[in-house]
């Protein structure tokens, strides 16, 4: 038995002597042997077989598939971290990750990017720029002002100057493409991803060919190139976090090349 296997087993194990049998629609009763849900109720819960769940328990080595996941998740009612927990020990990638339980709101957004005096802004999952200091504003221009909102790949691949703007242009929109398949790996059936996607083609040819070569890179820190049209050129240090409790969202700061 793998150690994996085990503490999935374990992990479920524990997870279902904690739920309260009256809470999911089972009587209490008083010849319960086991805290919580027996496995035949949490099988129940989840509409898969009840030996099925005792090997999955058990630590056999079965294969689990992410439906059976998603269906195990859900009967448990388990948070977003118990989840990702989950999928993590079953070697299976979440095609349906738990929302956030809760909204951050855009005036939050504003504060965490005005705390910085280095350029600095927010993307969501389609790279929408949530927020930006006004740093960030001097440097990229006008184009964070001209959109509702502003959209990075669109900047660089739609916007004539970004071409001017952004050093060895051909070379980093090609990277950019490809980080942005690589963000976007767990929700390529999303349909707004495709809908963005197909705008973008249609309105670059260079974005349609970097597209479908299917590369894939994680987005990477490093020194980026700036042709500014007041400050010549600049050599800017790019940092990108996610942050917690909302990893579709993307925090880049872009610091002095020295700091």
């Amino acid at each position: 038995m793998s150690i994996q296997r085990k503490e999935l087993g374990d992990f479920l194990s524990a997870l279902r002597q904690k739920c309260e049998p009256a809470a999911f629609g089972f009587p209490p009763g008083l010849r319960r042997r086991t805290h919580g849900l027996r496995r035949e109720e949490a099988a129940q819960l989840a509409q898969i077989s009840p030996t099925w769940y005792t090997w999955i328990e058990q630590g056999r080595e079965i294969s689990v598939s992410s439906d059976v996941l998603d269906r195990l998740a859900t009967a448990l009612r388990m948070d977003k971290t118990q989840r990702a927990y989950l999928f993590e020990l079953a070697g299976r990638r979440d095609t349906q990750p738990a929302a956030s339980t809760h909204a951050i709101e855009t005036p939050l957004l504003q504060r965490i990017v005005d705390d910085f005096a280095q350029p600095a802004y927010i993307l969501d999952r389609y790279w929408d720029v949530l927020a930006w200091n006004p740093a960030a504003a001097t440097l990229f221009g006008d184009w964070l002002h001209a959109d509702a909102t502003p959209n990075l790949l669109r900047f660089v691949f739609a916007d004539p100057a970004a071409r001017a703007l952004v050093e060895d242009w051909e070379t980093r929109a090609r990277r950019l493409v490809a980080e942005f398949r690589a963000d976007s790996r767990s929700a390529l059936d999303d349909p707004e991803l495709q809908a963005r996607v197909d705008q973008l083609a249609q309105a670059s040819p260079e974005f349609a060919r970097h597209w479908k070569q299917h590369d894939v890179l994680e987005r990477q820190g490093g020194v980026r190139g700036f042709n500014h049209p007041a400050q010549g050129r600049l050599a800017l240090q790019q940092v990108t976090f996610r942050l917690v409790d909302h990893d579709q969202l993307k925090l880049v700061l872009l610091l002095g090349a020295d700091a």
